[in-house]
């Protein structure tokens, strides 16, 4: 008995179980008693946050296309390096609850149709600016206007005024009500840099960040240092962060396991078993609003059929996919992109399933029994392996799917958004105004179903400004029914984060908003020692 006490003992100081599974271990062994009165304070100071070292963190994504301007990120690693060093008015945390980052407090009007946010003092940019009112209006235009190009652009639109009221507050004037407003202020897009910034000036990294930019080649590395005058306390805890784009997951986890980096993203699921059994590594799990989806252009033939769309997303074998791909890391979408773990989920709604029936009735109503479909993918994603059970499930319908495989580097800017029929995945957001607003609205930059519903995009201005709990839930079940049933995306797979570290790193509670602790990490996050 004292031989297990003492092995539970262990794995608990390496952070490979908590305390709750500690005692709960314990206790099916009748051991707690003989636990040392002291131990659980020993353990909690093992726990506190410590300054120092180096992080190494080795992520899935990056291209030699990324940029550091907020406007046209779409990239993880990008995104981890934005919040490295740069900082956005609100800041969403582990209950995906809005809290106040470079805004200190805020207020709304009645009607929730203007905003005033106060800003914090004494915050300075990494080059000695301090941050004032001027950066703050500069850095939301940057996204809006009709010539902008940002992905942002739909979610600023509602935007119709922005003014100082003094030396550190904001106003914001809104088309319409919107209760959600501060959570559109945490989106990455809308990172905080000095104003006048333009062009390559956004690759110098200039923000109000834990992190200094040193060092920045696209879609391969950065290196970035403690910022010594971070205003933020008890935040950025690693004397340096290194970020390297490890495409392959087979690099990436060999890298972890070897001790090159301390932490990945992204593991491989096949072999996660494997992954869990390595007493070097830890393998952390969350769940989040991360989602797989296969968009149609619904304004190119033949995807403007609502009956070509049914079809295909009669014809994907979801809980085979979930198995096969996701080995039960997740659960099964009803192609609607709001989360199970997010307020207003339509849980309600009937669950799409398998059937090559019905793929074959809306297929053969379509008029394309014989047609051949082009699925565009890449190794990136994993979309190579969905597309594949894809294809297999489509084939017992009668459905004839052509795989088009592309390399990674460059599917953002190349395929998506550009090809009619691809694979595609998203973090989600964390309000389902924002999902909806950012891909599914007609305006959105990143619509990349072209899809356009009227009753969808009225819906969502009235939901958006309703301040009636109920009757705002009733408005977004049926903006999912409809996109469930009249949108141009299968929404097939909702996936787990599932990520590895080394023994020596320590987190708090995970945010499942994004991956790497809703992109924070590096802030967040420390080493034991």
């Amino acid at each position: 008995m004292f031989k297990e006490q003492k092995h539970f003992e262990t794995i608990l100081k390496q952070g490979k179980i908590t305390r709750r599974e500690f005692v709960a271990r314990l206790s099916a062994l009748g051991l707690t008693a003989a636990l040392s009165p002291g131990f659980f304070s020993t353990s909690a100071q093992a726990s506190q946050p410590k300054k120092g070292g180096r992080l190494r963190t080795g992520l899935a994504g990056g291209a030699t296309t990324d940029s550091l301007d907020p406007a046209t990120m779409n990239d993880l690693m990008a995104m981890d390096i934005n919040w490295q060093i740069r900082n956005n008015l609100v800041e969403i945390d582990h209950n995906l609850n809005p809290i106040p980052e470079l805004a200190e407090s805020w207020e709304a009007s009645p009607d929730a149709k203007k905003w005033v946010f106060n800003l914090r003092k004494g915050v300075e940019f990494h080059n000695g600016k301090t941050l004032g009112t001027e950066d703050v209006i500069y850095s939301i235009n940057h996204h809006r206007g009709e010539a902008s190009k940002s992905a942002a652009k739909s979610i600023v639109d509602q935007i119709t005024d922005i003014q100082a009221d003094g030396a550190n507050k904001v106003i914001f004037t809104l088309k319409g009500g919107n209760a959600d407003f501060p959570f559109i202020l945490s989106d990455y897009h809308l990172s905080i840099f000095p104003a006048e910034t333009k062009k390559k000036a956004f690759e110098k990294g200039i923000g109000t960040g834990g992190y200094i930019l040193e060092a920045w080649e696209p879609g391969v590395r950065a290196f970035a240092k403690r910022n010594p005058n971070y205003w933020k306390q008890g935040r950025a805890h690693f004397d340096e962060v290194e970020t390297l784009g490890i495409a392959d997951v087979n690099a990436r986890t060999n890298a972890l396991k070897t001790g090159r980096i301390d932490h990945m993203n992204r593991c491989d699921l096949k072999t996660i078993h494997l992954l869990e059994k390595d007493p070097r590594v830890k393998v952390i799990k969350f769940s989040g609003t991360w989602h797989y989806t296969m968009p149609m252009m619904t304004d190119i033939a033949p995807f403007d059929n609502n009956d070509v769309r049914l079809a295909l997303k009669y014809a994907l074998d979801r809980e085979l996919m979930l198995k096969m791909f996701l080995r039960g890391y997740g659960s099964i979408g009803n192609d609607h992109p709001i989360a199970p773990i997010q307020r207003y989920c339509a849980s309600e709604l009937p669950q799409r399933k398998y059937d090559p029936d019905k793929a074959k009735f809306h297929l053969k109503k379509a008029g394309l029994e014989n047609h051949t479909f082009k699925l565009h993918t890449s190794t990136v994603g994993g979309f190579i392996d969905q597309s594949m059970l894809f294809q297999e499930a489509a084939a017992k319908a009668g459905i004839k799917i052509e795989l088009v495989q592309h390399p990674a580097d460059g599917y953002w800017s190349d395929i998506w958004l550009k090809k009619p029929f691809v694979g595609c995945y998203w973090s989600g957001r964390a309000t389902e105004d924002w999902m909806f607003s950012t891909s599914y609205s007609a305006d959105a930059s990143w619509n990349d179903s072209h899809w356009k519903h009227d009753k969808f995009n009225r819906l969502l201005i009235e939901a958006r400004a309703e301040l009636n709990e109920a009757k705002r839930r009733e408005m977004y079940v049926e903006m999912q029914r409809i996109v469930r049933d009249e949108g141009g995306v299968i929404v097939h797979l909702f996936k787990d984060y599932v990520e590895a570290t080394n023994l020596k790193i320590r987190h708090g509670e995970i945010a499942g908003n994004w991956g790497q602790d809703g992109c924070r990490f590096a802030e967040r996050w420390w080493f034991a020692s």
